[in-house]
């Protein structure tokens, strides 16, 4: 039987949620960490600079973990992006820092996208 990666594997570094998210859940895409932490994927190819300095470097779940979050150039650089959903994956990395990650996986039962409603 295969065992089910942890939960917090499939939140990206920027707050995207990849088990909710279509494009993984279809095999489109692979997901933001998923496969690094067993050796599937290598993390040296990865080309985001958010995931390298995060998981790679410092080796955290998510930038929600870094003392470094409020002045990061790498944060504020992706969340100054246009578009709708960097403004989401900022509110879920705020949510986890408020919360937990506990409480922000249990907000993300009901999503069919990678961001959703945070309660």
């Amino acid at each position: 039987m295969t065992k089910m990666p942890d939960p917090l594997s499939y939140i990206g570094c920027c707050g995207a949620y990849c088990r909710t998210c279509r494009p993984f859940s279809e095999g489109v895409c692979k997901g933001c960490k998923l496969g690094y932490d067993n050796g599937t994927r290598v993390i040296d190819k990865a080309r985001c600079r958010m995931k390298i300095c995060c998981y790679k470097e410092r080796n955290f779940e998510t930038c929600a973990d870094c003392p470094d979050f409020d002045s990061c150039p790498i944060i504020a650089g992706f969340f100054s992006k246009t578009g709708y959903k960097y403004k989401k994956y900022r509110q879920s990395l705020e949510f986890i820092r408020k919360n937990g990650y506990s409480g922000f996986i249990k907000s993300s039962e009901t999503w069919k996208g990678p961001y959703g409603k945070l309660d």
